[in-house]
């Protein structure tokens, strides 16, 4: 694969097309195309022709999902050459309509020929022309905190093309590899401190391990991963598999301290490590938002990590995340 992402082309999409109808598995489509397998199962899903009058003809046709494409980018512009689709958008933000409802309503009336998605009300509150009218002092608190989008900031330069996840190695991506981990960052409040929590999981068996930090500087949250993960066998921490976070900018001495490479999702793509996103959500049952991080010691956080690795899943056929992990490790000694 290319190590810049390149938009789907009507050539690719008229290839898609043909391998779409002749039922060729996802795999093997990414493959023939170059493409990462998410990426050919969001094209499809976003861009399939669905017919609410003959449900016969939906389906995915190349020129079709061309133009969906097409129209979804241009969207943002044609939502400003329409003033009274505008209009009607801030007018029903003002009377406290989330971009949900809003673009809910505007699909269910079906009184606007323009398709609008709740992302692009998202984008049109937080673009640059618009942000000074304040509309998000009119979302959930929770959606007030996202700051506009010009004022986002690209941080590859301390993630080099080489680290990129396409440029991971095959057996890395196969989920049935032990020893490939994923990470995150849980962070809490911000009038509770700088506190945070670093999570890892084990993709193959779910194995979790939770480490508390009391700031996102990238050198001592290094330290404790090579701390925490040197007495495992190499075979047991080959990979690490984090976002573009700056807490994790130090990455090279993972591979100094215990000869584990690290691998570096594309921007906004979360979906890329799946198993620790899932871990998350299990994880703030226990540690919402609102959790003061000053209360919760090293040992809470490793009892809570015993209870994590207890609990059957279903994944692992009702085994333990903490059994299938001493299993392998068994397997490979």
């Amino acid at each position: 694969m290319s190590r810049c992402y390149k938009q789907i082309t009507l050539a690719d999409r008229r290839r898609l097309h043909q391998l779409v109808a002749a039922k060729v598995p996802v795999n093997e489509m990414a493959r023939q195309l170059g493409r990462h397998r998410s990426t050919i199962y969001r094209e499809i899903k976003r861009n399939t022709f669905h017919d609410r009058e003959l449900p016969e003809y939906d389906g995915y046709y190349s020129t079709v999902a061309h133009d969906i494409a097409r129209d979804r980018r241009c969207r943002l512009r044609k939502l400003r050459r329409h003033p009274a689709l505008r209009t009607q958008i801030i007018n029903q933000l003002e009377a406290r309509w989330s971009p949900e409802q809003i673009a809910g309503r505007l699909l269910s009336d079906g009184l606007s020929r323009i398709r609008v998605c709740k992302e692009t009300i998202y984008r049109f509150i937080y673009s640059k022309e618009e942000y000074e009218l304040g509309l998000y002092q009119y979302l959930a608190e929770a959606r007030r905190k996202r700051r506009p989008m010009h004022s986002r900031k690209p941080r590859d330069g301390a993630f080099p093309a080489s680290q990129r996840i396409s440029q991971r190695p095959d057996f890395i991506r196969d989920r049935s590899r032990f020893g490939h981990w994923e990470g995150d960052l849980l962070i809490f409040e911000r009038p509770l401190g700088h506190a945070n929590v670093t999570t890892l999981v084990e993709r193959k068996s779910r194995y979790t391990v939770l480490i508390k930090n009391p700031s996102r500087h990238s050198g001592p949250i290094m330290d404790k991963i090579i701390r925490a993960f040197s007495p495992l066998p190499a075979f047991a921490r080959q990979s690490f598999t984090f976002d573009r976070g700056t807490e994790f900018a130090g990455f090279r001495a993972l591979e100094d301290g215990i000869g584990a490479r690290s691998w570096f999702c594309d921007p906004s793509a979360p979906w890329q490590k799946g198993t620790v996103e899932n871990t998350n959500k299990r994880i703030r049952r226990y540690l919402p938002g609102t959790t003061d991080l000053a209360a919760v010691s090293q040992r809470d956080l490793l009892q809570l990590t015993r209870h994590l690795n207890d609990q059957p899943r279903k994944c692992l056929g009702y085994m333990t995340p903490a059994e299938a992990f001493m299993a392998h490790l068994q397997d490979g000694a």
